[in-house]
């Protein structure tokens, strides 16, 4: 899971910039040059740098990556550690999973849920941009989980969760740009606060937003301190969601605190 993981991070922001040109050269008359397919299932994976393709031996999640010291096995090329560090942060998040709900179809339900949110989080991260094409069927995946299951928020609830999510940053919004005559957020953080309060219920939407925003003030203030960002910087929300919401999600089931 950790790899596919990797192939959506890597390939789903490509995709949508492709589609958001060529849609730009039709409203202008152009006809889109021919291309070849890229999609999540082709081309094979490949290093980007010589364009060799991997081959099956040395492309075993995370061993892979350890045994070729982090280089491509053609070109010497450097790999991103990132990609060894989403495969073990898959099979950590199965193994949390299991242990708080065991093996049922609730487990499986909230392994879809924070693997979503850590794919989100790291396209938001690299691209400041959270795709609808997550956000939004996240938010219909917790509604139909609470509909189906009863380890989870009622479906009342995950309404009610979805529309206080979406709400309370939207009106933060709001409220920052009257003020500042700037933008503070996009609406990609709105929707995917909208599908953390589906999953978690509405009990649980001040808890994520308020661990959110300390997690993201700290890291602004410690770039501003670097002098790597200033107060005017972008600094993507969405990885701090989406950490506050994967804290919120195992503290509440694990320990019971149903006040988050």
């Amino acid at each position: 899971m950790g790899s596919f993981l990797n192939v959506v991070i890597d390939r789903l922001p490509v995709m949508l910039e492709r589609q958001w040109r060529a849609q730009a050269l039709e409203t202008l008359n152009i006809e889109p040059p021919a291309a070849p397919t890229f999609n999540l299932a082709l081309p094979r994976s490949h290093c980007p740098d010589c364009g060799a393709a991997v081959k099956v031996a040395h492309n075993v999640p995370v061993v892979s990556w350890i045994l070729l010291r982090g280089r491509c096995a053609n070109c010497d090329a450097a790999i991103s550690a990132r990609l060894p560090a989403v495969e073990l942060a898959g099979g950590l998040l199965a193994l949390a999973v299991i242990g708080v709900w065991g093996i049922q179809w609730t487990a499986l339900a909230y392994y879809v849920f924070v693997m979503m949110l850590l794919a989100a989080a790291l396209i938001d991260a690299e691209t400041t941009v959270l795709p609808d094409q997550l956000t939004l069927p996240l938010l219909w995946l917790g509604l139909l989980v609470a509909a189906a299951f009863t380890a989870t928020p009622t479906l009342l609830d995950a309404v009610t969760g979805a529309v206080a999510g979406y709400l309370s940053l939207w009106l933060v919004y709001w409220v920052f740009k009257l003020v500042t005559r700037r933008e503070g957020m996009g609406y990609g953080d709105f929707k995917l606060m909208a599908a953390i309060g589906a999953w978690l219920g509405w009990q649980s939407t001040l808890a994520v937003i308020l661990i959110a925003a300390v997690l993201g003030l700290a890291y602004a203030t410690a770039r501003i301190l670097r002098r790597t960002a200033t107060r005017t910087t972008p600094i993507p929300f969405g990885p701090f969601l989406a950490i506050a919401g994967t804290a919120v999600l195992f503290l509440s089931a694990r320990f019971g605190l149903e006040v988050l």
